[in-house]
């Protein structure tokens, strides 16, 4: 087995058990793609068992801090298992469910949803990808699944040296290969493909969101929502199940509000109740003050503006800019949702910037609700950074 020998000093992260060791906190030490390797402190103490990555700054990411584990086929099965156990647990009201959640089920660099008998999984380390093939055949035995579709197409593989890879790993034979699936969520229906859907195929840490949205439609009696970056009409079709009268769905993509557009159908509401906006978010925002438009509620779920604090700045601007005019917007006692899924944006800086777009807004607003992902995406207390996903349900004044 191979050692890497860390710098006097950098193993501190480590014993509090934080599964990343950037490529500066290295003193010696090398090992080919994804290959085990012994951690260790300056002075030859063990410190971990991890997943080398030479071509990532995230130079290697930790499967166990315990020395007499052994990394093989056995440690998947109760790491997965594991996870599988503890989705069960939470009772989730969906059949589609994130089994897998990287760091936070001490499987780094992994991501795995399950749609109905579909699995969807991405493999974003060097870890993950030499491990691909156990980990598939251990997925399948923990689930009772047949299908498993690899979506390991996200630019994080690049970092890792990894090229983007798409296809089936299992089962393409069962169903004719069809991609697309249809889920139960809460009381409605929702159809993706993971083929050509984004992440695995769809949103599943809003799940619960979105129930909240349909409740608070309901009692606070909204008539007129608008969903900004809709995708495929999640928040839309809540927004209707909660009595909405009229739902406008805004996105740059034809296909995703084609979707929607199916969705609204699907769950047996009149197609007339709802309008899919093929435009620009921030144009659309713009046009609809100018015209004097106003809605009971808003929904805005922007893509990742700031994927590293580096970017937080520019972020900011762009956060505070969507939140202005969607407060301007609200009618008085309208409901605002907004999120931000940037990892480089934590929810004390998101807080900032809706507070500083409501000052720019010249209105105020009482905070109804901290939002953050469903449950079945779990944050550790030892690696804080997979709290991605942070949103705020806000009432106008």
């Amino acid at each position: 087995m191979k050692v890497i020998r860390l710098r006097e000093g950098k193993e501190r992260s480590l014993l509090r058990r934080h599964p990343w060791v950037f490529a500066g906190s290295i003193a010696k030490g090398q090992a080919d793609a994804g290959e085990t390797v012994r951690l260790e402190s300056h002075d030859g103490r063990f410190l971990a068992w991890a997943a080398f990555s030479p071509s990532s700054q995230i130079r290697a990411r930790a499967w166990t801090f315990d020395e007499n584990e052994r990394v093989d086929h056995a440690f998947f099965k109760r790491r997965i298992g594991a996870a599988v156990a503890l989705r069960q647990r939470l009772a989730v009201a969906s059949d589609g469910v994130r089994l897998i959640h990287g760091e936070a089920d001490g499987l780094p660099g992994l991501v795995v949803d399950r749609y109905g008998d579909l699995l969807s999984a991405q493999f974003s380390s060097a870890g993950t990808e030499r491990f691909k093939q156990t980990i598939a055949d251990v997925l399948l035995q923990a689930t009772g699944c047949t299908r498993l579709y690899e979506r390991s197409d996200s630019g994080v593989r690049g970092l890792e040296g990894l090229p983007p890879v798409t296809g089936w790993l299992r089962g393409a034979d069962v169903a004719g290969g069809d991609t697309t699936v249809t889920i139960r969520e809460h009381a409605w229906q929702l159809t993706l493909d993971v083929h050509e859907g984004h992440k695995t195929g769809f949103y599943l840490d809003q799940r619960d969101n979105r129930a909240r949205l349909a409740d608070w439609v309901r009692r606070f009696g909204c008539r007129r929502v608008l969903n900004c970056y809709s995708y495929t009409g999640g928040f839309s079709v809540a927004a209707l199940a909660g009595g909405a009268e009229q739902v406008t769905s805004v996105d740059s993509s034809a296909p995703a509000l084609a979707r929607a557009t199916a969705h609204v159908a699907l769950n047996g509401f009149d197609p007339a109740r709802h309008r899919a906006v093929d435009a620009d978010v921030n144009a659309f925002l713009r046009e609809a003050l100018k015209n004097g438009e106003t809605y009971d509620a808003i929904v805005l779920d922007p893509p990742k503006f700031a994927p590293t604090a580096s970017h937080a700045e520019r972020a900011a601007r762009a956060y505070k800019d969507i939140n202005r005019l969607g407060l301007k917007l609200l009618a008085p006692g309208g409901l605002l949702l907004t999120f931000s899924c940037s990892g480089g944006v934590g929810a004390e800086l998101f807080h900032k910037i809706v507070a500083g777009a409501a000052m720019d807004a010249g209105v105020d607003g009482a905070i109804l609700a901290r939002l953050e992902g469903a449950p079945d995406h779990p944050t550790t207390l030892m690696f804080p950074e997979g709290e991605y996903l942070k949103g705020l349900a806000i009432l106008k004044s």
